[in-house]
């Protein structure tokens, strides 16, 4: 299967967010090549929440671009095979961190926001990994930091995207 036929599978199983995931699906549909960052239109792009569940922490980066703190997450590649094994890739390498696990159930919600020219848009599938217990983070080159927040601190210094993405997580688990 292709990752664009994965990505089509994906979104039609998702629950929830029915309007956005038509977008999604939508956008697929006018842009066969939607999944790659050279399509202008927008891209599709995968990324993953990590998580300590037994801490009651997630782990953000503060991306060097953006300077926001973040999940892990970007572009798909085309050595993925899934939109979930992309997330995964992102987040191991984003991360430093070997061991990762998927939380099971799919994507935990989508989120689309605008991005600078000459791309106006990111279809962002937003997936959730476990951490293995005692994990311990190494910052990659597309961070400027990486750090653990509690639960209850991400809402101080990360945007909404990222609260809903925790907030939904946490209802997952």
């Amino acid at each position: 299967m292709s990752l664009y036929d994965d990505a089509v599978l994906v979104l039609k199983g998702c629950e929830g967010q029915e309007e956005l995931r038509q977008a999604y699906l939508d956008h697929l549909a006018a842009h066969p090549d939607g999944l790659w960052k050279s399509c202008h239109a927008g891209h599709v792009t995968a990324s993953a929440l990590v998580v300590d569940p037994e801490r009651g922490r997630v782990l953000l980066t503060l991306h060097k671009k953006l300077r926001m703190w973040l999940q892990m997450g970007g572009h798909c590649e085309p050595e993925d095979a899934s939109l979930a094994a992309a997330a995964l890739r992102e987040a191991t390498e984003e991360s430093g961190i070997t061991g990762l696990t998927l939380l099971p159930g799919g994507p935990v919600r989508l989120d689309r926001h605008p991005i600078p020219a000459p791309c106006h848009w990111h279809f962002d599938v937003q997936y959730a990994v476990v951490a293995p217990p005692d994990a311990v983070q190494e910052i990659s080159d597309e961070s400027l930091d990486l750090r653990w927040f509690g639960c209850g601190e991400v809402a101080d210094v990360a945007d909404e995207s990222v609260v809903r993405l925790l907030e939904a997580t946490r209802a997952r688990l």
